[in-house]
């Protein structure tokens, strides 16, 4: 059989990357990150999760999150991650395969419950609580494409059937007539016949399949997402009763791990040949998907003008009229309006502004608001002033508008213009810091009386 001929080839292969152990710690730890990372996304992708290679990859070694995405296929994901290196740190301990075991790595790789949509046995719709480190209580078939019912363990039959494949299991794994990749593939297989969790059986059976082939001191076996219907398949027939066939597809992944491994440990190149182009397939999808403004503006002239007619004039509307309640408190106020050492009248700040920017419409880069309130009246002898600044800069591309002490609040693409409520926003910010500041002041000359 064909599998018997891919069983020996590994046994060649790991003979071959004995020969080179122990690798350097640099060696392996930059082999395992290869292998965690596609690992991580091939075996979450494969059950519906969302997130790309990137964004698995900024996930796992920089802890970004990606926008839009779900946050259960973030917490999904991370699990997984935190899953395979407990599974690192069991190997190590040489620590062995348990049904404790099992249900700690059920918990970590779904984290926590959450709901599903569910059928009811009269066959309405309902919800229903998947729950983490614990046996199904519930039955979980499934129907075929030929719409036959696939039966797994009942909730009733699973305790003893995992009693049972633990059994099976300890009196095998010392037995040295047993190939390694037989005894975890058969393991897999057997998981998933019972399919003991609600949820996550698919991932937790290739992660003890894996812990199995790490302690037996092979790599893992990777199931690539783009191959997926192959590997169920070759699940299908074993279902069939030919389990050869998912023993021959195991065995392939293992021994194409085992020449990735031995390419690390000779210092070559362990990237997939097609790696760049999968980074560009997987680039050209992500764009696809993203709905934000396109940088269709740059700075000129009209662009430059848009800007302060219908956002800096409008926020400063709407601010002179909240400051009108504050003003009053302070003996005199000030507004200076700048722009490259122009200065503009308070009063038609807007119009001057504008004849100064078709006179030299290249000139105008940035423009600031100067506010300031002298004499705080009842503070007597300890009268105090408050300055601050609404400042606009004007890149190739986009306006930056920032508060106070170059505090950036927003930036936009020319031609998207700031909302009413974003507006209000800035106004709010600003005026409650005003509020602050006094009572800060306040407070400080009423501790020194």
């Amino acid at each position: 059989m064909p599998y018997r001929e891919n069983l020996q080839k590994a046994s060649a292969l790991k003979q071959e990357l004995d020969g080179y152990r122990p690798l350097t710690p640099e060696v392996e730890q930059r082999i395992m990150q290869k292998f965690r990372l596609d690992w991580n996304y091939h075996s979450s992708h494969i059950e519906g999760n969302a997130l790309t290679y990137g964004e698995t990859k900024a996930l796992i070694l920089f802890g970004q999150t990606a926008q839009a995405k779900p946050l259960k296929d973030h917490l999904e994901m991370t699990g997984h991650n935190e899953a395979i290196k407990y599974i690192e740190e069991i190997v190590r301990q040489e620590r062995p395969l348990t049904e404790s075991f099992i249900r700690e790595m059920h918990t970590l790789i779904l984290k926590e419950p959450y709901e599903v949509d569910a059928i009811t046995p009269d066959g309405q719709p309902t919800k229903r609580t998947i729950s983490i480190g614990s046996y199904k209580t519930v039955p979980n078939h499934v129907k075929t494409r030929t719409d036959e019912i696939f039966y797994f363990a009942t909730p009733e039959e699973t305790p003893a059937k995992m009693a049972d494949l633990m059994e099976w299991f300890n009196q095998k794994k010392d037995n040295s007539e047993i190939h390694p990749v037989l005894l975890a593939t058969e393991f897999h297989y057997r998981f998933i016949r019972i399919h003991p969790f609600d949820d996550g059986n698919g991932r937790l059976a290739r992660l003890l399949m894996n812990f199995i082939l790490l302690q037996k001191g092979y790599p893992p076996a990777i199931i690539k997402t783009e191959d997926k219907s192959n590997y169920f398949a070759a699940l299908q027939q074993a279902d069939a009763g030919q389990l050869e066939y998912f023993f021959n597809y195991i065995c392939q992944q293992v021994n194409y791990s085992l020449e990735l491994m031995i390419k690390g440990a000779k210092g070559e190149s362990i990237e997939d040949p097609d790696d760049l182009d999968k980074e560009l397939a997987l680039l050209k999808q992500e764009i696809e998907g993203i709905s934000t403004d396109e940088v269709k503006e740059t700075r000129n002239s009209e662009t430059v003008k848009e800007v302060v007619e219908k956002n800096l004039v409008p926020l400063y509307d709407k601010l002179s009229s909240k400051l009108s309640e504050i003003r009053p408190m302070y003996t005199s106020s000030i507004v200076d309006v700048v722009s490259e050492g122009h200065r503009f009248n308070e009063n038609k700040w807007f119009s001057e502004f504008i004849d100064a920017l078709n006179a030299k419409p290249n000139e105008f880069r940035r423009m600031s608001i100067h506010f300031g309130f002298r004499a705080f009246k009842k503070a007597g002898i300890n009268a105090f002033d408050d300055f601050f600044d609404i400042n606009v800069e004007f890149n190739e591309f986009k306006y930056i508008i920032s508060i106070e002490r170059n505090q950036i609040y927003t930036e936009k693409l020319y031609r998207i213009n700031l909302s009413e409520s974003e507006m209000d926003e800035v106004v709010k910010k600003i005026v409650r810091e005003r509020i602050s500041y006094i009572k800060s002041r306040l407070e400080k000359i009423s501790n020194k009386g």
